[in-house]
Order: C-alpha cells, then sequence, then structure tokens
C-alpha cells in the first residue's frame, strides 16, 4: 500500500515514540521514557529521518498524538510538530490518540481507555464495521464506574485504563467486551497511518493552528481535596 512521506510522534503517555512512513512502509523508535520524552524524542526523529534518507522539506505531512494524556507529553508532542513544520513549512495533522489505540487492533469495534489519574479515565469507542472508523463515544473523561454505555456488543477494550481499573470496567461493562489488551499504548506507527489518511483527505493543519486535545483543565488535586480524599 502506498502513502505520503509522514513523520509522526508520540508523547502521550510514559512512551515516546517516533515512526516515519514511507511509500507504504515504516520505520520507527520506541522508549519508555518516564519524563525524559523532551530529551528523546528529536534524536528519535533524527533517527528515522537519517534511516529513511529524508530531510523535513521532504516530508507531505507532520502529525503527533494530540491527546488526550499526559498534559506535558502533548504539549511536548504539539510543540516539536509545530517547530518542526514551521521550519520544513509543511502541514501538522493532530491525530486522536485514542483512535490511533484503535487503529493498532485488528479489531471492528474498539473501546480506548487510558488511564487519567485522579481516579478518571480518557475514553472513546470506535467502530470500523462498514469501512473507515466511526465515532461511537467521543473522547470524553469520567469515572470508570460512570462510563458511558457502549452500544451493543463484540467490543475489544484496549489501554492502561483497564489495568488501573480493571473491576470497575469490567463491571460497567460485562457482556459487552469480547477481549481485553490491558498493555497496549499509543504508538508513533498508527498515528502515522491515520495521518497519511487525513493529509489525503486535505485535512492537515497550519503548524500555527495545531492544539493538543486535553479534554479537561485541571491535571492534580489541590491540597484541601487530597485531605478531603484521605
Amino acid at each position: 500500500m502506498s502513502s505520503g512521506k509522514i513523520l509522526a510522534l508520540d508523547c502521550s503517555t510514559e512512551y515516546c515514540s517516533v515512526a516515519l512512513l514511507v511509500n507504504g512502509e515504516l520505520t520507527d523508535r520506541a522508549e519508555l521514557a518516564g519524563q525524559r520524552h523532551s530529551e528523546l524524542v528529536l534524536p528519535m526523529v533524527d533517527a528515522v529521518l537519517a534511516g529513511g534518507a529524508l530531510a523535513l522539506r521532504e516530508l507531505d505531512a507532520i502529525a503527533f498524538g494530540a491527546g488526550p494524556g499526559s498534559f506535558t507529553g502533548l504539549r511536548i508532542a504539539c510543540g516539536v510538530a509545530q517547530g518542526l513544520a514551521f521550519g520544513a513549512s509543511r502541514p501538522v495533522v493532530p491525530v486522536p490518540t485514542l483512535l490511533a489505540l484503535a487503529h493498532a487492533t485488528d479489531a471492528r469495534r474498539v473501546l480506548a481507555i487510558l488511564d487519567a489519574r485522579m481516579g478518571e479515565v480518557y475514553l472513546a469507542a470506535y467502530d470500523r464495521t462498514n469501512g473507515p472508523w466511526q465515532t461511537c463515544i467521543a473522547p470524553c473523561v469520567c469515572k470508570p464506574d460512570a462510563a458511558p454505555q457502549l452500544p451493543g456488543g463484540d467490543w475489544k477494550g484496549v489501554g492502561n485504563g483497564f489495568a488501573v481499573h480493571c473491576d470497575k470496567l469490567r463491571q460497567r461493562y460485562v457482556d459487552k467486551l469480547t477481549d481485553v489488551d490491558a498493555k497496549a499504548y499509543p504508538h508513533a506507527r498508527h498515528i502515522a497511518w491515520l495521518a497519511d489518511e487525513e493529509w489525503r483527505a486535505g485535512r492537515g493543519v497550519a503548524a500555527s493552528v495545531a492544539l493538543p486535545l486535553y479534554i479537561r483543565d485541571k491535571v492534580a488535586f489541590t491540597e484541601s481535596e487530597r485531605r478531603a480524599a484521605t
């Protein structure tokens, strides 16, 4: 399958990943980064571009995992993508991280959930039974025991939200889930494929208007809220 020349990166979780998609062939790098995304992402970009013998100006678009996810990670990914795109005069393609999680599977119906901390999860549901992905539940943040209900059954659950909130989510979606992969995380390789589709459809944006998808504004409990929770 042919493609454009797409550079993609993701820093939305504790993993950092970069991928280069050229003529249907992928080159990628990924590492468990912890808090070192800002140290790792640009060397990874250099490595995949060198491996593909490409300069930034030869790319068609630069994509990033837009969120939801780690606030700091999303800012890093967006900022790096913007900087590279400005320098190369190329469009940016923001890709939802939960959709990238879904795209990594071979399932038709996917419930993608990432841990959002503070007792909450980031959640979205997608269905590609009749072709391209359709959004059944748009990305949202919620308590796992109050998560939106799914239409029908035969859903595959993916993402570390299932590892952190396994019992509550399985109870919430009893008889809905056929399989769960709690170790899955968003990866730049799947962002690259999704971004290629968006770029071909003319949905890239100028670097100046590319934004993360935060979902919520609050990132931590206040001191009084922590005391009230104990």
